[in-house]
């Protein structure tokens, strides 16, 4: 066959086909790419932020439920109610309660603060040996029922001294101090704030800082302080979301400024990141590429040549010599040394080719062992050891005088022998299967006098086909292997059913059965090949099953009721011809 372009030339042509719309397909989807990988980073950077200020508000709504639960304590509550009453010894009280919330305030992870103030009284009990017992309190003050923030005086913006407190009161419609019975109040200082923004700082290698919307700010500890004020003084008078990014220029560079406002404070968590820094990495990546389509380029072209070279030629070489073989001359060799792998194959080739030969000559004489080993395999049916017990039992029931069981022996060993001998015909219907196995059961219950037997098996299934001899090695071995070897076991049943797709045979016994291994064994070996471990019979029970009648079919063991073993036969109603018969001339 003639080819305008041999196959160098094809692959080179089809080389720069590929390589030309994937260069211009990467102009484009770099651009895209930019795109998504800076959504990426700034979603990553706003999920960030999100999780720390979620962990920041977790911590500060630990502290605010501090004053509730002061607010709840009995010794609290007693201070309250007798103040004032000369009975109660108030300075041994006062300690306790002092006690209390030095142990509350500690037990929280962040340094804080717990106040108890009682404007009637002007007494300040707090856990801070500073506060605590001062009678310098701003009595007309408003109650801060949310977070405020007081920042140390002659601070700037920036100052960490600050502080932010939040305070309960009784009655809660108390306005101001003066107004209350009894003030609650928690602190912490700005400092735990700080310190978690340096953890975070150092996690993420960011610069984070808190915003409160205006022009306080708090910075980590090793901020740089410009950066933060020029980000503050753009933002100052702008309305800000819950969270959101906006991108800044700042001192002729671009920033990526992302803020997540907290529930409990108010303020905003802030950080930023150069652009220029996202993008960095695909401008890099872009320039290698184009470097390397230059030298995929090259190589390409010489990758071709070897492949014409190494692979084209072996494989003109095999495709001729396939079709000679194909023509019918299987005389055909391959005579070309590759001096690669293909040696391999041609060698193989040519070996292939002379096997074939022999085994075209081989497939008949093949056929003919095949149809011997099936006679074989029939004949084997017949036991000697079974023939001889039963005429044995004949001998001795004659001198015996036992009439009965000589010729019921006789008639049941006569009809069981006339219908295994018989292999004219390898399908039969099932009510001769069960005839036969009627027979056999018969002689085996004049030898095992405690053996007693049921069959049921519906009417209906009667004239279903089935393969010869497909019954009677699982009564056979139910006898065997489950009745003789258990001085229990005393009876075997065969039941039948069917539905719209299958026919089942069900043979049971109540012998001594089988352990879940031995169960999972007999299943492996009857999907491997015949061996003594499982008996010629049994395994040519399942694949008979399978090669007539396809998929579904086949042999099964499972666990009896109370004991023994249950085999079981399957087989399709509607494929009783999938499996070629095997016709054997009678002898």
């Amino acid at each position: 066959m003639q080819y305008k372009l041999n196959i160098f030339s094809k692959i080179v042509i089809l080389l720069v086909l590929l390589l030309i719309p994937i260069v211009v397909l990467y102009g484009f989807t770099n651009r895209i790419t930019n795109q998504v990988v800076q959504d990426q980073v700034q979603s990553s950077n706003l999920n960030q932020l999100s999780f720390f200020m979620h962990q920041l508000d977790s911590n500060v709504e630990r502290l605010a439920m501090s004053p509730v639960i002061l607010g709840s304590d009995p010794y609290i509550r007693e201070f309250i109610d007798r103040s004032g009453d000369p009975n109660y010894d108030m300075l041994r009280e006062q300690s306790r309660i002092i006690e209390k919330l030095s142990l509350q305030s500690v037990a929280s992870g962040w340094v804080n603060e717990l106040t108890i103030v009682v404007p009637k009284e002007k007494k300040v009990l707090s856990s801070s040996i500073f506060v605590n017992g001062t009678d310098r309190w701003p009595w007309n003050d408003v109650v801060h029922r949310t977070w405020s923030y007081q920042a140390p005086l002659g601070s700037d913006k920036n100052n960490t001294g600050g502080s932010f407190y939040r305070e309960i009161s009784e009655p809660v419609r108390a306005e101001v101090l003066n107004q209350a019975r009894v003030l609650f109040q928690v602190r912490f200082s700005a400092q735990n704030l700080i310190q978690l923004l340096d953890v975070y700082k150092l996690d993420k290698r960011s610069d984070p800082f808190l915003y409160d919307g205006q022009s306080a700010s708090i910075v980590n500890s090793t901020s740089d302080a410009q950066l933060p004020a020029a980000i503050r003084g753009q933002l100052a008078g702008t309305s800000l979301a819950a969270s959101g990014q906006v991108q800044m220029d700042i001192a002729g560079q671009q920033y990526l400024i992302s803020y997540v406002k907290s529930d409990q404070l108010g303020w905003y968590l802030m950080d930023y990141v150069p652009v220029e820094k996202i993008l960095s990495p695909i401008t890099m990546s872009r320039n290698l590429f184009y470097v390397s389509i230059g030298l995929l380029l090259g190589m390409s072209v010489l990758a071709s040549f070897l492949l014409y070279r190494n692979v084209q030629i072996p494989l003109v070489k095999m495709i001729q010599s396939v079709q000679k073989v194909k023509r019918g001359d299987l005389s055909a060799r391959i005579e070309y040394k590759a001096k690669n792998e293909f040696d391999f194959l041609i060698q193989r080739f040519n070996e292939m080719a002379q096997q074939i030969q022999v085994l075209v000559e081989d497939v008949y004489a093949e056929k003919i062992r095949s149809r011997e080993a099936t006679l074989k395999q029939l004949q084997s049916q017949i036991h000697p050891h079974f023939l001889y017990n039963s005429l044995f039992f004949i001998i001795n029931s004659a001198e015996m005088e036992d009439k009965e069981s000589v010729v019921a022996m006789a008639q049941n060993l006569a009809e069981y022998y006339r219908y295994t001998t018989r292999v004219e015909n390898q399908m039969v219907r099932l009510q001769e299967e069960l005839d036969m196995a009627r027979h056999y059961l018969s002689i085996q219950t004049l030898r095992i006098h405690r053996l007693t037997y049921q069959i049921d098996v519906p009417n209906a299934m009667m004239e279903e086909r089935v393969p010869r001899l497909i019954l009677q090695p699982l009564v056979e071995n139910a006898i065997i292997h489950g009745i003789e070897r258990s001085l229990q076991g005393d009876r075997i049943t065969i039941t039948g059913e069917q539905d719209a797709e299958f026919n089942r045979l069900v043979v049971e016994d109540n012998g001594e059965g089988l352990t879940d291994g031995e169960l999972e064994r007999l299943h492996k070996q009857l999907q491997t090949a015949m061996s003594d471990d499982i008996g010629c019979g049994t395994w040519n029970v399942h694949h008979r099953l399978v090669y007539q009648f396809g998929r579904g079919s086949g042999l099964a063991f499972e666990r009896g009721g109370a004991r023994g073993v249950r085999a079981v036969l399957t087989w399709r109603r509607d494929a009783q011809t999938i499996g070629p018969k095997t016709e054997v001339p009678e002898t």
